[in-house]
């Protein structure tokens, strides 16, 4: 007859494994997340490197016409420019600069730096870039002077549209 092992039995109580496929599950979520977030990330920079550097040379091609396409055309928005203080709505804007800027310019260029940094929230985003104005003035002056520029875009079905900007220039010191 065959005697009874004294070793004790080790039995798992099947009520904690569900524990653990709750912990990989989490993880694995969380894992495909971040995955999904950088890729977002990524593809924002790559959109919005596009956008802003389309701007640039809109507006360095001195006809506001071409810059057009970047705005919302909502008449109760506000682009804080480097002077005058602001304009509402896309059409002051696009006359203002056309008078207080571009009718006096030969030429203007405006570059944006590497440093682009865009935040988004779902149909909102904002962008942050240090740009670089020069220009040659028709009374024969020339511009050449570091730029802040922040964005805020809205999503308009396929296409993101400036809501607001603001522009500044460092003060000397």
């Amino acid at each position: 007859m065959s005697q009874p092992s004294s070793a004790p039995r080790r039995t798992t109580a099947p009520g904690h494994h569900w524990f653990l496929y709750v912990v990989f599950a989490f993880i694995g979520a969380f894992v495909t997340f971040a995955g999904a977030r950088a890729q977002q990330k990524a593809t924002d920079d790559t959109t919005f490197r596009k956008l802003i550097d389309g701007y640039c040379v809109a507006w360095s091609s001195g006809n506001p016409e071409n810059a057009a396409k970047y705005y919302a055309k909502d008449d109760n928005l506000v682009f804080y420019d480097v002077a005058p203080f602001s304009y509402s709505g896309w059409k002051e804007y696009d006359a203002g600069v056309r008078k207080n800027f571009l009718d006096n310019a030969e030429s203007i260029s405006l570059t944006a730096g590497k440093e682009l940094k865009v935040t988004r929230h779902g149909n909102i985003a904002w962008t942050t870039v240090p740009m670089h104005l020069s220009g040659k003035m028709k009374d024969g002056k020339t511009i050449d002077t570091p730029v802040r520029y922040t964005g805020i875009w809205e999503k308009h079905g396929k296409n993101w549209l400036l809501v607001h900007e603001h522009l500044s220039v460092p003060m000397g010191g």
